[in-house]
């Protein structure tokens, strides 16, 4: 059943660059159009396999590039050691002077993955169930002593904490697992590949687990990324969002044009979510034209 909470809820539109140039020629101009078109924030994403721009260093540079502009990522959390990515988190927000924002992500496991982050086969999961009371431990400025088959410390502090306290921690995952991972260790989801529908179920499950878990989620960090297009993608596009989600009608996920966008983005606000990260599907992108065109489809959304 569909919610009236657009009115009480601040809707906030992010943007993400997708598969975009690491090019400073490319990011700089990109960012700039963010800043003066008023979107909320950039957002970027971790994919070891693939040459999108890495997100500690695109944040950083976007950070000298902004002043307003809020930065986030999705952040695959293996590959280094829980106290560096601790660290270097922490240090990241201190550089963004408190503008940072974290979804923690496991991956996509493609080919390759598990071997580049030495991961093995150890469960994501239950590797994520580790971290998190580690990483919030270190950033409030607390010791940790930990023994796991991942990682062993004693006593261990860390030399830097965020500006934000608590530097909040997003989840993803639209699964049971995942959903009550969210409820139960997260400060809010920001999911992908859901309906409106789907996405108002997901937003009570999370809420039913944090209760159960003798905590609460603010009721306006729930999100949800979109894979956008102007005009009808090109086939092997459309083949690929397919096989992500083989059940539905690809028109329930993905909006083509600025009306689908617009009624997409408001029947999700009326299932109880308001963060959106908007991703253009084509492969070359004029920003400047493009964050125009956006911000006349979406951001009279935003509040």
């Amino acid at each position: 059943m569909a919610h009236d909470r657009g009115a009480q809820m601040k809707v906030r539109i992010a943007v993400s660059p997708g598969t975009g140039s690491v090019d400073p020629g490319d990011l700089a101009p990109f960012l700039d159009g963010l800043e003066a078109n008023g979107f909320d924030t950039v957002w970027l994403s971790d994919v070891p396999m693939a040459g999108t721009v890495d997100p500690f260093l695109g944040l950083a540079f976007a950070a000298a590039r902004t002043t307003r502009l809020k930065l986030g990522a999705n952040i695959v959390p293996f590959g280094v050691s829980p106290y560096v990515l601790a660290k270097d988190l922490a240090q990241l927000d201190r550089l963004t002077a408190g503008r940072l924002l974290i979804s923690l992500v496991p991956g996509l496991d493609q080919p390759g993955e598990r071997e580049a982050l030495m991961i093995g086969g150890r469960h994501r999961g239950r590797d994520l169930d580790l971290l998190i009371p580690m990483l919030r431990q270190w950033w409030a400025g607390e010791a940790v002593d930990h023994r796991s088959a991942w990682f062993e410390c004693t006593e261990l502090r860390l030399p830097v904490q965020p500006v934000q306290q608590p530097l909040e921690i997003w989840l993803g995952g639209s699964g049971p697992a995942a959903l009550e991972r969210a409820g139960r260790l997260a400060d809010g989801w920001l999911g992908a590949n859901v309906t409106p529908h789907e996405a108002g179920i997901a937003v009570r499950r999370i809420h039913e687990e944090a209760g159960r878990a003798g905590r609460a989620i603010d009721p306006e960090h729930v999100g949800l990324s979109i894979p956008y297009a102007r005009t009808a993608p090109d086939e092997e596009i459309l083949r690929r969002l397919a096989s992500r989600r083989p059940d539905r009608q690809l028109e329930d996920i993905v909006p083509v044009g600025r009306g689908d966008l617009r009624r997409l983005l408001t029947a999700l606000i009326d299932h109880g979510v308001s963060k959106f990260v908007l991703r253009p599907l084509a492969a070359e992108i004029d920003w400047p034209d493009e964050l125009a065109w956006l911000a006349d489809a979406a951001l009279p959304l935003q509040t």
